[in-house]
């Protein structure tokens, strides 16, 4: 096993058994929601992972080593720890060789998950191409993972603070299958709806991890965005989203917020500005992503 892997014995035994294992990240809990609320959604999202049959692994980066899977204690860490860095790839190598604690994005946690043997993974959203990326060339390294790292991703789409079109044109390019379950549409983050068509249409999970066999049987090498709509009764009109999202971005222009920070901070002004509703819409949309990934991963078995 990889040095720098610590597996949790949990997970490490569901591993050699040949169990069902969903990865999540850690992003979320230090950069995504406010606390306690992260800590709480964080152990409700394992709970439904558990449910569903599957054992959960939560994914972050702790005195030198990576965690494939926490404890109750390290994720109440996560959730009030202060200085932690929001970890993408190019952050590996210096966040773990200075031991510093970090939490993993979409990518980074992709990638911990593959050396630990994982193939499923549920997060809330995915990144992708930023609004104006035509002039800041802002692009998450979450996509560039997707098309070489065996990984599924669940998700509610790709986050709706970004350019989802343009994503979707990024992803085709990249060689990764999108595909909606349950229904035609692509969902929008915090709404099942965004206007514009899924390139492919899937109705159980079954069908999904066929579809995965079936790809990497081929030596197709790189995951499949599975985007899972926001449930209904919990979902944010996208017409009244969008004009949170510009509110937000006018904001961060012009606190002149950029890089990685741009997205914590986006999520927190339009929590703040729907009084709590967008921050309900995503623990929402986390936790039926997890269930999905459990029923996905045990139809991989």
């Amino acid at each position: 096993m990889n040095p720098l892997l610590v597996i949790q014995p949990e997970v490490a035994a569901a591993l050699k058994n040949n169990q069902p294992v969903v990865a999540l990240e850690s992003t979320i809990i230090s950069h995504g929601m406010p606390y306690p609320k992260n800590v709480e959604t964080a152990m409700i999202v394992e709970d439904a992972v558990r449910k569903e049959g599957a054992i959960p692994a939560t994914i972050a980066i702790k005195d030198g080593k990576c965690l494939v899977g926490l404890s109750n204690d390290e994720l109440e860490f996560f959730g009030t720890e202060k200085d932690v860095w929001k970890v993408s790839l190019r952050d590996m190598p210096y966040v773990i060789s200075k031991e510093i604690p970090g939490a993993t994005t979409v990518a980074t946690t992709m990638r911990i998950a593959s050396m630990a043997g994982i193939k499923i993974f549920a997060t809330g959203g995915t990144g992708g191409v930023h609004r104006g990326a035509e002039n800041t060339m802002d692009i998450s390294a979450d996509l560039t993972e997707m098309a070489k790292t065996n990984v599924a991703v669940i998700a509610a789409g790709v986050k709706s603070i970004l350019d989802i079109e343009l994503t979707l044109e990024y992803l085709e390019t990249m060689g990764i299958p999108v595909i909606t379950f349950g229904q035609d549409e692509f969902p929008s983050f915090y709404s099942s709806k965004s206007g514009i068509k899924s390139p492919m249409r899937v109705d159980s999970a079954k069908e999904i991890a066929n579809l995965l066999n079936t790809k990497w049987k081929l030596g197709l090498n790189g995951s499949v965005l599975i985007a899972n709509p926001v449930p209904a009764d919990q979902e944010v009109p996208a017409d009244a989203m969008e004009v949170y999202i510009q509110e937000a971005l006018a904001a961060a222009g012009k606190a002149n917020i950029k890089g990685k920070e741009v997205t914590p901070f986006l999520l927190k002004y339009i929590a703040e500005h729907t009084h709590g509703e967008s921050l309900e819409a995503n623990i929402a949309l986390v936790i039926n992503n997890a269930k999905l990934a459990a029923r996905i991963a045990g139809e991989m078995n």
